[in-house]
Formats: C-alpha cells, structure tokens, sequence
C-alpha cells in the first residue's frame, strides 16, 4: 500500500468514526443516566410524546402522499391554462421552514389578528367573543401546517417519475378502454410507490425533526421533549434516553420506508420512456384544476410569505429595522458558510471514496455519511456533547503541555455548531458530488490513468473539475439548508449569539410576532434559492413537449 493510499484510508477511518461518534455518544450518555429517572420518563413524559409524535407523523403522512401526489398527477396528466405557471408555484412551500409558517400563522389566525379581525368586520361583530374559529394550536393544526409545507418532498419526485417514465403505460391503459380514475389507481399509483414512499420518508424525516413549530402550537413531540429536558431542566441523561428513543423510531421510519419500496427504485425501465400525453381540459373543469392546485400553494407558500412582507413592512414603517438585524444576518452567514465549507472538502472525500479506496470500503463510508441527515438535530446536538467535550480537553492538555496556556476549541466557541451543520448536512454535498462524478465518461480518468495519473491524482485533475458545477450547487443547497436549521442552532449555538432562526424563535416565544418579521422574511428569502435551483435544473432535464398546454 502506498503512503498516499494508506493516508486516505486513515481519514476515511477518522471521518466515520466522526460520524459514528454521537450515536455511541448518545447511549453511553443514555445509560449513565440516574436509575430514578427512567421510570419517571417512562410514566410521565414518553408516553405523551410517543402518542403525539406518532400522530403528527401519521396525520402529516397522509396529508403529504395525498397532496403531493394529486398534485404530481395533477400537472403531469392534464393541460390546462396556467398548467406551468402551477408546475413551477408548487415547489414553493421548500422555501418557507415550518417553524416560520408556525410563526406566521400564529399571528395570522390569532383573535385579533387580520383573519378573524377581517371576518368580525364582514359580519358586523364588535368583539372576538362573537367569531371563534378553532384554535391554531393543537395537533390538527400542526398536522394541516406541515403537510401543506412539507408536500414537495412527495410532489418533486413522484412527478419525475409520472413524466419520464409513465408515458407509454398509461397510453396502454387508454387504449384499453381505461378511464382517468381506473388509469390513475390501477397503472399510475402503483408505478409511482416507490417516489411516493421515499417522498414521504423524507418529509417526515423533516416533521420529526421540527421543535419550533411543534413548540409553538403545542404539540409535545419527542423533539420538543430533548429540548425541553435538557435546556429547561438542565437534565442531559434525561434528554440522552428520550433521544435514544427518537433514534429507535428514526431506525425503524427509515426501514419502514425501505419495507414499503420493496427494495426497488424508481420504476421504469432503463431506457427513457415516451413522456405522458396529457389530457385538455377547459372551462370549468379547467378552472377547478388550477383552483385545487393552487390551494396547497396559498395556503403553504402565498399566506405566510405575503404576511412576513407586511408585517416587515409596517416595522420599517413604525420603528425601522432591527438593530441587531444585520448582526443577526452576519452571524448566520458566516457559521453557514465555514460550514459549507466543510462539508464540500469532506463531501468530495467520501463521494469519491469508491474511486480511491474500492466500492466497498467507499459504499460503507457513503452509508455512515448519511447517518447525520437520519437523526433530528435534537438527538445529533445531544450525541455530540460528549465528544465535543473530549475533544475540548484532549487539545487543551496538548496546547497547556506545549504552549503553557490552553485554548477552548469545541463547546462553545462556535467550532460545535460548524461540526453539527456538517454532518447533520454532509449527505447533501456527497449526493450533489456523486451525481457529478457519476456523469462524467469512465473513458477519461481512464486516459488519466494510462497517463501516468494516479486515482488521487485522476481526481484532482481530471473529476473534480468535470463535476464541478454538481459540488456547487450541493453546496449551495447545503448552505441553505444549515442557514434555516433551528434545531442544532438552539442547542450548540455560542453564548450571546443570536442567528436569524434563533432571534424568530425567541421572538414566537415571547409573543412579539412583529418584531421577529423581518428576520423571518429573510430566512424565506434564503429558503428561495434552492427552490429557483431546483426550477433550474428540472427545466434543463424535462422532456421536450409541446408549449401549447401552458
């Protein structure tokens, strides 16, 4: 083995040690807890939180597969005027994170809030005593505002697949004698389970992940539990064995989700199929067709983001902008993009590994990268204390025995949080990596090889800068993702610092809506960018078709 091999095979080691660390971290954490405590868990709090958790995920499951999948079918069988306008719209719902549309709902619906202050005025009430819709905050409430924010997952990819590969069956179907109805249940559903699953698994992996908008409406998850055990109790075992049991749930979502796929990917064949002949529509039903696809659109997307620009602007209006605004916004730039950063340089490495180490060793390290996207970040903060606080120690007795004074380098300091983004989103940046790699024509890194190149050497000069754009725009998706990202932040975040997603909750929290506006505005601003990404590259990939049904 040469010395460049057995290098890259020791920070292959290392890194997925990094990324094993916080679940051994977690359990030892778990069972050094007090023996009194688990039963109190056991009898008080988990069965609450299990029980709310498992509805919220059920309710929001059901939520997401039918919207996402009527509207997947919807904008892929049918033409109609505004057809791709629709196509477009529905995508954004990803730029808002739910804990924002949590925030802006809250004052949207709240008794004197625009609603029902607007109702009151069209009926001719006085007092909110005498118009009293349902209250927001509750688990059916919760469910309605993260399945209409979290549908695109199930949306994105079970159109993918009704347009490139569902043409040529379902025209067989019709020829057949097959109605709508019939072709959509009996060929079209069917084709599309695999989407429809790995679609929802993703959302609810993202429901689970949720703390501020299940805190603010009241629901108590299991995510909600782990911060509420260890930041309002100061209870860290406690929050260890709820996270643990998180991490059991998460384990079991994940091969339930594999169970449902039946071990296959998309369906199709494996040449490119004739893409779907939509049927015209017009008049009414025209009309209720774009009604019914634009609802999930206003209701996940054009309400709360119309709401943050006005009540942004009635700030700028009444006492300007926030002070701390800008170092709000700088504070978040700047831990996300050392982050990104990160996570490009060790996305390159371990997308790569099957290149340089073998497809073995390569698919191994490639598995344990997605294990940080797996866990919600209440249980990945949680599982990283330990070794953070190890690490903490190990490097301030190497600088107090070398340089006579030792440094703080982990917990608290900011260096925590960088290491949570990077591998809560390092799948991101190793997905975007190995697509990029996986298009480029086996023939010229085996030029490069017979050149006289080494892999490494291969990689560098040949692979890397053919997959380029791909690593960019995994890290441009990687940067938005850690500038939403509540959770982590919450609990890893230094002292004294405030990011826009921090300042947003702590401003839910306290009830002063108007005063969090802005910041949340920007944070969907942010949110945009990957959705305009997205738009991109699924115009450049679409099938060419008739622009007629626009």
């Amino acid at each position: 083995m040469t010395p460049a091999r057995g290098l890259l095979y020791a920070a292959s080691a290392m890194l997925a040690a990094v990324l094993l660390a916080p679940v051994l971290s977690l359990a030892v954490a778990a069972a050094d807890g007090s023996g009194a405590l688990w039963p109190h868990l056991a009898a008080y709090v988990l069965p609450q939180a299990i029980r709310d958790t498992f509805l919220l995920l059920a309710g929001v499951g059901i939520l997401v597969i039918g919207l996402g999948t009527g509207t997947a079918w919807l904008v892929s069988a049918f033409a109609f005027p505004g057809r791709r306008l629709l196509d477009a719209a529905l995508l954004l719902p990803l730029a808002v994170p739910t804990y924002v549309v949590a925030y802006a709902y809250l004052d949207l619906m709240h008794p004197l809030g625009p609603v029902q202050t607007g109702l009151r005025t069209l009926l001719g009430l006085r007092s909110p005593r005498d118009l009293s819709l349902p209250d927001l905050r509750s688990l059916p409430g919760c469910v309605l505002l993260l399945g209409f924010v979290l549908y695109p997952y199930v949306y994105l990819p079970t159109r993918a697949l009704f347009l490139m590969r569902a043409g040529t069956l379902l025209e067989a179907a019709r020829m057949l004698g097959a109605g709508p109805a019939r072709t959509f249940f009996r060929v079209a559903l069917p084709l599309a389970r695999p989407a429809i699953v790995l679609g929802t698994g993703l959302a609810l992996m993202e429901a689970l992940n949720d703390v501020g908008a299940a805190e603010f409406l009241g629901v108590r998850t299991l995510t909600v539990q782990v911060y509420a055990t260890w930041v309002n109790r100061s209870d860290l075992p406690g929050a260890a064995q709820i996270a643990l049991v998180m991490l059991v749930g998460v384990v079991g979502l994940v091969a339930l989700e594999r169970l449902a796929r039946g071990g296959r990917g998309y369906a199709g064949s494996g040449h490119r199929d004739r893409p779907t002949a939509r049927r015209r529509l017009s008049g009414w039903r025209a009309t209720l067709a774009l009604t019914l696809g634009l609802t999930p659109v206003l209701l996940g997307f054009g309400l709360p983001a119309g709401y943050l620009v006005w009540a942004a602007w009635q700030r700028l209006l009444g006492t300007g902008l926030p002070e701390t605004l800008a170092a709000q916004a700088l504070n978040t730039v700047f831990y996300a993009s050392i982050a990104t950063l990160v996570t490009v340089a060790m996305g390159l490495l371990v997308a790569a590994s099957p290149h340089l180490l073998g497809r073995r060793s390569g698919s191994a390290l490639i598995r344990a990268a997605g294990l940080g996207y797996a866990m919600p970040g209440t249980v990945l903060a949680v599982g990283l204390l330990a070794p953070l606080a190890l690490l903490d120690n190990g490097l301030a007795s190497l600088a107090d025995a070398g340089l006579g004074w030792a440094p703080a380098v982990g917990l608290g300091t900011g260096a925590a949080l960088v290491i949570a983004y990077t591998l809560r989103f390092l799948t991101i940046s190793v997905g975007a990596t190995e697509a990029g790699l996986a298009r480029i024509p086996s023939t010229l890194p085996d030029a490069a090889r017979v050149l006289g190149r080494g892999r490494f050497g291969t990689l560098l000069a040949v692979q890397i800068p053919l997959a380029w754009p791909a690593v960019l725009s995994g890290a441009l998706l990687a940067f938005v993702d850690m500038a939403k990202e509540l959770p982590v932040t919450l609990l890893l975040r230094p002292l004294n610092v405030e990011t826009l997603s921090t300042h947003l909750y702590g401003e839910a929290a306290r009830g002063t809506y108007e005063d969090g506006a802005a910041s949340a505005l920007l944070i969907v601003l942010t949110g945009l960018i990957p959705v305009a990404l997205l738009l991109r590259l699924d115009r450049d990939a679409a099938p060419r078709q008739s622009r007629s049904d626009a």
